[in-house]
């Protein structure tokens, strides 16, 4: 192993290099400088020595760390009171600085117009000072020789001026009520018209000062009547006035007229003024008012429209707004998703004491601190959440549908015997062992009503085969035989059931067996929560028998009222989308999926994508392998056309766009790579201390090829489920189809052993694994793969029996032959066969039979072996579908010890 520095031994432990080699010489460690080497020993030594000071050093550092958050949350909280203390402070100034101004308005405005009213009130009564003083001066002008007509003159005098003093009022009374609506700017107009109105009343003063001079000449001589104009009789009572009084009243009203102009143009634009400002002003407010509503408008259908999508996506509606990211997300991508620098996330990581490259995938912690350090929310998506499609369907659209049923149950209950007394048919004897080993989906119509039923495998290494069937149905049907009773996998069932949330029927098998207790299958299924109706509860029994054909018409009666009581409806007029119920390799047809259409129709000629695969639908089959052009919800169809075999569980979706798909199908199969390179975990210097200190820890690597993925998936769950502490169980590989020479180079790199489960490997992987001595076991039932697995893990493999294969010959050709059936003219390739030898039947990698000989012959004669290199003709007992190309493998079950 590499020697330590001290230098970097002392930053592990964060100590200087100086206080490391303090303690070191104490333990008298050889080390002179900061770039002495130490060997693993010493290393060793040091790391227990120096344990406790490690261990103090960091509570000193947490502690220390915790006392500065701390100080910085009061101080934090301090600072936001003293801001809470200036805003209310703040605040409370300029409410007394508006009142003060309000006061201020108040009391200017009531000055200015008490003014005013002083103003008018002085000038009016100088207006009537000056008018008192004019009639007094005219009526001391008249001569007393003609009293009669100097009297009649001056009433008529008299009665003028009382009309222009009348109009005078009016006038006043008008300014004064004009006077009140105008503005402080009217008002500078105002006082600026006073103004000129006293310089009028001046002149009107100088004028009025010439009456005293008149006085003084009528007193002194005798009146000239040509100073007065009297009226003459023969004009009508009318004459001229006087000359100086006729000036005086000229410039009066003139000077009125034009006062009386001035002040209606300055009133009116005024007044058009304060209407446009009005008119504006309301504007203003009706428009500010219409564009809040339509922000209130916008913002409630805005929440209304996140809400529905929060609802359709099942996530809360505050997680619409949150940054979404993958798990496994590396540094560039969530400073992508982020919309920020990578260098910025890069030193917040080096803080946080993990510094990675922009390549690097980040944990969910890491994620989640980062974002949260920065302000930004995020949701970190799962595999399964962003593999999977989210559809909402208007209620409008909505059509019923046929119900999915899905049989339940522990192994060797009579699921698939129940399945077969309700399709008439025998699938039982197909099963090996007697064990259904896949998911089968089937249609049956009962009264004009279909139903699709999928049977699930009920041995425990089916667990993840059985939780895919309880998410896609409708209506479980819980096997249980009456001789049996509860059993762990019926226990098992039970929980997938109420996880998904499905309603349970329970189906009491095998009650025309002598032994049968159907009342004590109910009482045991209580202890779980399943109460039969008679008893109060909400599960519906009914008691069967496959065998006897009894009690199915009930069973079926119960399953189409349960389906009643949920009311099962779906769109089936948009792009199909459902679940992948199981997937093969057909070396003929290529890859072969299983499906099952939850919502939509889906044609041929469609393009679709199912987890990594993707392509156009070229055939679909039903059950009976008939042809189809259209499958609607709840149909279930077997399709090609795929470009790769699908996972079994994988949500499928039409896509209008053949090459939106593609690119989907091949981002989701990238990230899968690169997840995969990231599950490497490498030794660090700490669990490699940890590792040496303790036993070696062995490992067991495994490949996997089995027919369908639903096997892998229940072989690799099986063994995730077993004790691990002393060997380490690795699959690092597992794919559908035979055993090719690659999977026997991976094997002889990785030092794994080979597991097939119902495929065969091929003829040059053979030879590959006997010359790199690689192990290659073969199964048909999968339990007895786990068992051996599990006995070598342990190291408890007994002698036991093993398959030793003798030879292999190839079908050339096939005839009939009377009261033999059908022949296959062979060719030995490999070894020698003999009559007693069994034989397989390898069709395409996959083998289709297992059996015995029923007949070998050279020409036309029996023979009991046939060697290599020769042509013979073979027959198989209860086997007759043999085909040009199929494979013979001739082998034999002998005892052998084992060795490992």
């Amino acid at each position: 192993m590499a020697k330590v520095r001290v230098s970097s031994l002392a930053k592990e432990f964060g100590m200087t290099s100086k206080e490391l080699l303090d303690q070191l010489a104490e333990m008298k460690i050889p080390a002179k400088s900061a770039s002495s080497a130490l060997e693993d020993a010493y290393v060793s030594m040091v790391k227990k020595k120096l344990a406790p000071v490690i261990e103090a050093r960091s509570a000193e550092i947490e502690a220390k760390k915790i006392a500065e958050q701390q100080a910085a949350a009061a101080e934090e909280a301090a600072a936001k009171a003293e801001a809470e203390k200036e805003r209310i402070a703040a605040e409370a100034r300029r409410e007394e600085e508006r009142r003060l101004s309000l006061a201020a308005q108040a009391a200017e405005e009531a000055a200015r117009a008490a003014a005013e009213e002083a103003a008018r009130e002085a000038a009016r009564k100088e207006k009537e000072r000056i008018a008192a003083e004019e009639l007094e001066a005219k009526r001391r002008a008249v001569p007393a020789s003609d009293s009669g007509s100097r009297f009649r003159s001056l009433l008529d005098q008299i009665a003028a001026q009382e009309a222009v003093l009348k109009e005078k009022k009016e006038e006043d009374a008008k300014k004064k009520a004009a006077s009140a609506s105008e503005r402080p700017a009217r008002k500078g107009r105002g006082q600026r018209g006073e103004r000129g109105e006293r310089s009028d009343r001046g002149d009107r003063g100088s004028a009025t000062n010439e009456a005293p001079a008149h006085r003084r000449r009528s007193n002194s001589a005798p009146a000239v009547p040509g100073n007065v104009d009297f009226p003459s009789p023969d004009k009508g009572g009318k004459g001229k006035k006087r000359k100086g009084s006729a000036h005086v009243e000229e410039d009066r009203y003139a000077r009125m007229a034009r006062e009386a102009e001035e002040y209606s143009r300055e009133k009116v634009l005024e007044e058009a003024r304060a209407a446009v400002e009005e008119a504006s002003r309301e504007s203003t407010g009706r428009r500010k008012k219409r564009k809040e509503k339509r922000e209130r408008e916008a913002e409630q259908l805005k929440q209304e429209k996140k809400l529905e999508e929060a609802i359709a996506q099942g996530i809360n509606p505050e997680d619409l707004d949150a940054v979404k990211v993958s798990e496994g997300v590396t540094v560039a991508e969530l400073a992508e998703a982020l919309d920020v620098s990578a260098n910025d996330i890069i030193k917040r990581l080096f803080l946080l004491g993990t510094p990675l490259t922009m390549t690097q995938s980040m944990s969910n912690d890491l994620v989640e601190l980062v974002a949260d350090d920065m302000g930004r929310k995020v949701r970190i998506v799962t595999a399964e959440e962003e593999n999977s499609f989210s559809f909402y369907d208007d209620p409008k659209d909505l059509k019923p549908r046929p119900p999915v049923v899905t049989v339940m149950g522990h192994v060797d209950h009579g699921k698939t015997s129940l399945l077969d007394a309700i399709r008439h048919t025998n699938v039982w004897s197909g099963e090996a062992g007697g064990i259904t080993q896949h998911i089968g989906a089937s249609e049956v119509m009962i009264n004009g009503r279909k139903i699709t039923f999928v049977d699930t495998p009920g041995h425990e290494a089916f667990t993840a085969m059985r939780a895919r069937g309880a998410k896609i149905t409708d209506v479980v049907v819980l096997v249980v035989a009456a001789d049996d009773g509860v059993m762990p996998q019926t226990i098992e069932a039970i929980n997938h059931s109420k996880a998904a949330g499905v309603p349970i029927i329970v189906a009491v098998n095998k009650c025309d067996k002598e032994e049968a207790n159907p009342d004590k299958v109910r009482q045991m299924l209580t202890e779980y929560g399943i109460i039969p109706e008679e008893w109060g509860g909400q599960n519906m029994f009914v008691n069967v028998s496959a065998k006897k054909n009894i009690g199915i018409d009930e069973l079926l009666e119960t399953i189409l009222l349960q389906a009643d009581v949920l009311e099962l409806k779906a769109n089936p007029d948009t792009f199909a989308s459902g679940n992948i119920i199981e997937a093969k390799l057909d070396r003929g047809r290529g890859p072969v999926a299983t499906l099952l259409v939850t919502r939509g129709t889906l044609h041929v000629g469609d393009t679709i994508v199912a987890g990594q695969s993707y392509g156009s639908v070229r055939a679909m089959l039903d059950q009976h392998g008939e042809h189809k052009d259209e499958a609607r919800p709840s149909d279930a169809v077997e399709i090609l056309g795929l470009n790769s075999v699908p996972a079994a569980g994988d949500e499928f979706r039409v896509f209008e766009d053949a090459r939106d798909a593609r690119d989907l199908a091949e981002q989701r199969a990238l990230k899968a790579r690169i997840e995969e390179q990231n599950k490497v975990k490498h030794v660090t210097l700490e669990t490699l201390f940890e590792e040496m200190s303790q036993n070696e820890l062995k490992e067991l690597n495994l490949v996997v090829k089995a027919d369908t993925q639903g096997t892998i998936e229940a072989l690799a769950d099986s063994i995730g489920k077993m004790d691990q502490s002393e060997v380490r169980i690795n699959i690092i590989h597992s794919a559908v189809g035979a055993i090719s020479e690659t999977d026997v180079s991976l094997a002889a790199a990785s030092n794994a052993i080979i597991i097939g489960f119902g495929v065969r490997p091929q003829g040059k992987a053979r030879d590959a694994a006997e010359k790199e001595s690689v192990q290659i076991k073969t199964y048909s039932i999968i339990y007895k793969a786990i068992e051996d697995i599990d006995a070598a893990r342990i190291g408890m493999l007994a002698p036991t029996e093993e398959e030793v294969q003798t030879g292999c010959a190839e079908v050339r050709d096939t005839f009939r032959v009377p009261k033999a059936g059908l022949i296959a003219g062979c060719m030995v390739t490999e070894g020698e066969i003999s009559r007693d030898d069994k034989v397989r039947v390898v069709r395409d990698g996959v083998v289709i039979f297992d059996g015995e000989f029923g007949s070998m012959r050279r020409f036309k004669d029996d023979v009991k072996t046939v060697k290599n290199g020769y042509e013979c003709g073979l027959g198989i007992e209860k086997f007759q579908d043999i085909k040009v190309g199929d494979i013979f493998e001739a082998y034999k079950i002998v005892e052998v010890a084992r060795t490992e």
